[in-house]
């Protein structure tokens, strides 16, 4: 029977269930179990940060446990593999075959950054650098930025000052005159399309709105049910794109209009997502986990207020630097700032919080943090005594805080 309403706690746990939580764990995880994981999540946000674990393994073990991240690798980071990058939701890794849904976009890209007064002038100023490159790639095949020996290869700034050759790179990649080629030492490896792609690979890409008509065909089944405002932010679509996809996918049968407590906004049900009567779990999560990366629904679903504290002073952190949420069974009771200290063989748990209105069962977050090392092949788990849950955690732990 198709549901028109749904309970606040009946959302959660179609949102869950959407996100792969609550499905019977297979030890040892396969290849292919990793595999069937990434499918159906759609796709894996990167970030660069790597105090824990780069983010784009964590979904993986929030919902499989344990995996080898050989894997991954294998499926992500070298030419041949079939997942490569793009802007997807942020950027992300995505299945090879779901390139050309990108398509439009790589064309909306080129048509803003020749228009808008704040791009054009970068544009203009790379034109020369970008020929050169398009030249060299053809010439000596794929190469990350830092492998350019190029006059324009020098930093403009501290940090996140790109030089012109990675600026003309990345206008390259946005417009898909160049893609990914998978990565080397975590830095993206660029290639023109055809030293990666089958020729001809963009002529069958489906026009604008063919292909956001499938983006949220594909963020509906993801979020299981979502605001309008939800399935936009899956693959940062644009809010009249979306509702005009959305009305085709109603109209078709494949969104059902549905009533979810608590939500003042008009929602939508995938027609084949489930609503489960319990969600057995235990995770952290990645703050760019597709449970928690849109923050307005994290909030809506949850009542879990998140935002990241990496670029915030120490002295004004709330949380931690690296702070991840945990889940257990179909609520964000808690969050630990997690740190994996390789030289010493430790994973560091630098703060530990209930989340106000709920109790982290520190027992099951303890067992969590234990296998969570052992993945991460760290031999103790460590707890600094900050956060309303780090002394209980540690006497779980069997530990002492310091």
């Amino acid at each position: 029977m198709v549901r028109t309403t749904l309970s606040a706690a009946e959302a959660r746990r179609v949102a869950l269930a959407a996100q792969g939580f609550g499905r019977a764990r297979l030890e040892p995880v396969s290849a292919r179990t990793v595999s069937a994981g990434a499918a159906r999540l759609g796709l894996l946000q990167i970030d660069s940060v790597n105090v824990f674990e780069r983010s784009h393994y964590l979904p993986l073990f929030a919902r499989l446990g344990a995996y080898d991240k050989g894997t991954l690798d294998r499926l992500t980071l070298t030419q041949r593999s079939p997942w490569l990058e793009y802007w997807a939701h942020e950027a992300a890794f995505v299945p090879r075959d779901d390139l050309r849904l990108f398509r439009w976009r790589m064309d909306a890209y080129r048509e803003r950054d020749a228009t808008r007064p704040n791009r054009v002038a970068g544009v203009e100023r790379t034109a020369r650098v970008r020929d050169e490159l398009l030249t060299m790639l053809a010439a000596e095949g794929p190469m990350p930025a830092s492998a350019v020996e190029h006059e324009s290869n020098v930093r403009r700034g501290p940090w996140w000052g790109w030089s012109d050759v990675k600026h003309g790179l990345e206008q390259l990649f946005r417009w898909g005159d160049v893609v990914s080629a998978g990565r080397a030492g975590f830095e993206r490896v660029y290639a023109l399309p055809d030293q990666v792609l089958p020729t001809g690979y963009f002529a069958t890409a489906p026009g604008r709105a063919d292909a956001v008509r499938e983006l949220v065909r594909r963020s509906a089944r993801a979020v299981g049910v979502g605001t309008r405002a939800d399935l936009a932010d899956h693959h940062r679509l644009r809010a009249d794109d979306t509702a005009a996809a959305i009305t085709d996918l109603q109209d078709a049968g494949e969104l059902v209009p549905v009533t979810v407590e608590g939500w003042r906004d008009p929602a939508w049900m995938h027609v084949d997502a489930r609503v489960p009567r319990r969600i057995d779990a235990d995770a952290v999560l990645s703050p760019f986990d597709p449970v928690v990366w849109f923050r307005p629904r994290a909030e809506r679903l949850f009542g879990f207020h998140y935002r990241i504290e990496i670029y915030t002073p120490a002295p004004k952190r709330v949380f931690g630097y690296y702070v991840l949420p945990v889940l257990q069974d179909d609520a964000l009771v808690g969050r630990v700032d997690l740190k994996s200290d390789r030289q010493r063989g430790v994973l560091h748990v630098r703060t530990a919080w209930h989340e106000p209105g709920s109790v982290v069962d520190v027992g099951r977050l303890a067992a969590l943090l234990r296998r969570t090392a052992a993945w991460q092949g760290l031999g103790d788990v460590e707890v600094t005594d900050r956060g309303t849950a780090a002394p209980a955690l540690a006497a779980a732990l069997g530990v002492r805080p310091h």
